[in-house]
C-alpha cells in the first residue's frame, strides 16, 4: 500500500452534507479517497446501480459492483457509514482476503432499524462484528450497538464543528426582541417539527418568539401547510446553502432547539453549542452526553406545555453568559471536526498497517 496517501473507499450516502464534510476532510488529509454510493449526490462519486425492482434488495444486489470497485481501486480501507446498508454490503464485498473496514454509525441504523425485524437486526449485527473498527457519535451509540453485536474495537468521536467556523460564535449574548429560535433538523417523522410548530404557536402569535425551520425534508409540504399564516408572525424557512453560510445564519439565533425521538449526540447541537446559542431539546438518553443542565435545558418528549415553559423560562431570564462560554470550551477540547477526522485517518492507517504520516 501506499505509505504516503491512505486509499480509502468510501461507502455511504453521496447526497448528505456530512459525506460530503468527511469526504473533504479526509482528502485534506492527504487521503485518496472514492465515495461509492447508491444515492445520488452533487459531491464526485461512483454511482452505484440499483438493480431489481424490490428497493430492500438494492444494497446487496450492489454487492458485485463494489467488488469491482475494490479490484479496479485496491483500497487499504473501506469506511462504512451506517450499519445495516453500506455496512453490511461492505462487509460482503470484502469477503475474508480483503482490506479492513471501519464502519461510522449514525444513530437510526442502531437506535431504530435493528428493531423493525429480525432480518434487520441481522444486517447490523453482521457489520457490526465484521468491522474492524466502530466509530461512533457517543459512549451512548456503542453502547446500544454493543447489545447488537460483538465489536472488535471501537471509539467515541463526536462529528462537530470545523475550527475555522469558531470565529462565527456570537460576540453578544443578548437575546434578540423576539427571542430567535432555529430548529435545524429536516421535516422527517424522526424529528417531530410539527410538535414544536403546534407547541410555540402561542408564543409566536404575541411576538415573544421568531422560529426559523429548513424548507427541505420529506414531510415539508405538510410542515408548510400547518404553518399557515404563522409566517406572518415569525415562522421563518430557510433554503439549503453552503456550509459557512449556514452557520453564519444560525449564529444569528438565540436558542437552538430540537424535539427529536432519536438521536446520539446531534452534530446540529454541538454546532450551536460553539456558535453561542443555548441548546434546547427533549429529553432523550442519545442527547445527555452534551445536553446538562449546565449545558442547556431539555423538555419532556411531546409535553407542550413543558417545552413552553422552558423557552418562556430562557426567554424571561439572562443571557446565560456562563453557560455559553462553557460550551464552546468544551467543544474547543473535545467535538473539533478536522481533529476528530484526523483521529480516524490514525486508526485508518495503523489498520492498514502502515504508520500515520509515513
Amino acid at each position: 500500500m501506499s505509505r504516503t496517501r491512505l486509499r480509502v473507499l468510501l461507502l455511504a450516502d453521496a447526497g448528505s452534507v456530512h459525506v460530503e464534510r468527511f469526504t473533504r476532510q479526509l482528502k485534506r488529509q492527504e487521503c485518496h479517497v472514492v465515495t461509492a454510493s447508491l444515492e445520488e449526490g452533487t459531491m464526485h462519486h461512483v454511482r452505484l446501480k440499483r438493480l431489481g425492482p424490490v428497493r430492500s434488495f438494492h444494497y446487496l444486489l450492489a454487492v458485485p459492483q463494489l467488488k469491482g470497485i475494490i479490484k479496479r481501486f485496491k483500497p487499504d480501507i473501506v469506511n462504512a457509514h451506517y450499519a445495516s446498508g453500506y455496512g453490511l454490503i461492505g462487509a460482503e464485498a470484502i469477503g475474508s482476503g480483503g482490506p479492513p473496514m471501519v464502519l461510522n454509525l449514525w444513530g437510526s441504523d442502531i437506535l431504530v432499524v435493528p428493531d423493525k425485524s429480525p432480518q434487520h437486526r441481522r444486517k447490523s449485527r453482521i457489520a457490526l462484528e465484521r468491522a474492524a473498527w466502530v466509530f461512533g457519535d457517543s459512549r451512548f451509540i456503542i453502547t446500544c450497538a454493543e447489545k447488537i453485536g460483538r465489536m472488535k474495537h471501537n471509539s467515541v468521536l463526536p462529528w462537530g464543528i470545523e475550527r475555522e467556523y469558531l470565529n462565527l460564535h456570537r460576540a453578544d449574548y443578548a437575546f434578540s426582541k423576539p427571542m430567535r429560535i432555529i430548529v435545524p433538523r429536516s421535516h422527517e417523522e424522526t424529528y417531530n417539527n410539527e410538535f414544536i410548530l403546534q407547541a410555540l404557536r402561542p408564543l409566536v402569535e404575541r411576538g415573544e418568539v421568531a422560529l426559523t425551520f429548513p424548507a427541505f425534508g420529506s414531510m415539508f409540504e405538510q410542515f408548510k401547510t400547518k404553518a399557515g399564516k404563522l409566517a406572518d408572525w415569525g415562522v421563518q424557512l430557510y433554503e439549503k446553502t453552503d456550509r459557512r453560510r449556514f452557520l453564519a445564519f444560525m449564529a444569528e439565533h438565540d436558542v437552538y432547539l430540537s424535539s427529536s425521538r432519536s438521536d446520539s449526540s446531534p452534530a446540529s447541537m454541538i454546532e450551536a453549542m460553539a456558535l453561542g446559542l443555548i441548546p434546547v431539546a427533549a429529553d432523550i438518553d442519545g442527547v445527555k452526553e452534551w445536553l446538562s443542565p449546565e449545558t442547556g435545558f431539555a423538555f419532556e418528549q411531546g409535553n407542550q406545555d413543558n417545552l413552553r415553559e422552558v423557552i418562556t423560562a430562557i426567554a424571561g431570564g439572562g443571557p446565560l453568559d456562563e453557560m455559553r462560554r462553557r460550551n464552546l470550551e468544551r467543544v474547543k477540547a473535545e467535538a473539533i471536526f478536522e481533529d476528530n477526522v484526523g483521529e480516524q485517518v490514525r486508526i485508518m492507517y495503523e489498520l492498514a498497517g502502515a504508520d500515520f504520516g509515513a
